[in-house]
């Protein structure tokens, strides 16, 4: 597994689709923070996006799609200065899964949220800006489009497991907006996915993430990155804001957490499988990463300190 691959599905990322919407004319909608991330596409026509926070407004093209990564009020309109209206109320009054804002249809969106597991602000959402866009122009949005096809397929006809197959694409989705958002450089990191930019440090985390338990070491990882050590150990501090050694602790502590959450084996068992040769091994480096024993932990998650991998 790649790391990105690793960390969404250590974090049980779900889609969830919402109603469209469907506007024309003058009009504008205000839409509350929304639990998880955000996202909509323009499938049709032309609006404005403003987030609470975010100083300039972002026009959306047909094509555009775009991510919320904070929990922050935004609003949808035609133009400028349009007073807006609550978007519970109108998607309250949905007729076949779609909203309508305004006086006509020119403007089509489609729009969900993706929901995490409870380390996802540390290990995804913190590495990313507020906002994420991704225009309709660039290399990754003509695959985005397919996807956004198939999704309205899905809905349209609504099949059996239609719903299942929309929010499995809407991840398809998502994991094409952060890759063009890594190939874009547009301020990630420091973190492990601006790591995902560098081809050195990019090989160096395959490496961790492919065999967590191995007792890796900077000369290993730097032969896979076909780097010098001092290079490796330079550029990897640099992008990813910790050592290679540290980010192989905390990717262990995180693997060993959730097992932990999951009531998956013993303390010993776990210390194994990352890597850790006994359970006090890994209970002193879970303490010291997490601030609490695993043995704790497992009765009570929500004790444990911020995540320390980026």
């Amino acid at each position: 597994m790649d790391p990105l691959e690793d960390v969404l599905a250590l974090l049980d990322t779900r889609g969830h689709l919402s109603a469209g919407l469907v506007a024309g004319g003058d009009w504008a909608v205000e839409f509350p923070p929304p639990p998880g991330v955000k996202f909509n596409a323009v499938r049709r026509g032309r609006c404005l996006l403003e987030v609470d926070g975010v100083p300039a407004s972002i026009a959306l093209s047909e094509g555009d799609c775009f991510l919320l990564t904070r929990r922050r009020g935004f609003t949808l309109r035609s133009g400028p200065q349009v007073p807006a209206v609550a978007a519970g109320p109108l998607f309250a009054q949905a007729d076949a899964r779609v909203a309508r804002a305004g006086g006509g249809d020119e403007v089509h969106l489609l729009g969900g949220r993706f929901s995490f597991g409870a380390r996802a602000q540390g290990l995804l959402l913190d590495g990313l800006p507020p906002v994420v866009h991704l225009p309709a122009g660039t290399g990754r949005a003509q695959t985005v489009r397919w996807v956004l096809d198939a999704i309205d397929e899905e809905l349209r006809h609504r099949r059996m497991g239609a719903t299942l197959v929309a929010e499995h694409l809407a991840i398809v989705m998502l994991v094409h907006v952060l890759r063009s958002h890594l190939e874009s450089e547009a301020g990630t990191g420091p973190g492990w996915l601006a790591g995902l930019a560098d081809p050195a440090v990019a090989a160096a985390l395959a490496c961790v993430h492919r065999d967590p338990a191995h007792p890796w070491t900077v000369a290993e990882l730097a032969r896979a990155g076909s780097v010098s050590r001092t290079v490796l150990a330079t550029r990897f501090k640099k992008v990813v804001g910790q050592a290679p050694h540290e980010y192989l602790t905390a990717w262990r502590i995180e693997l060993a957490a959730k097992q932990l959450r999951k009531g998956e084996g013993t303390v010993a068992s776990i210390a194994q499988a990352v890597g850790y040769s006994s359970d006090s091994a890994l209970s002193t480096a879970f303490k010291r990463v997490m601030g609490t024993s695993p043995r704790h932990y497992r009765e009570h998650p929500e004790s444990a300190d911020v995540a320390q991998i980026r």
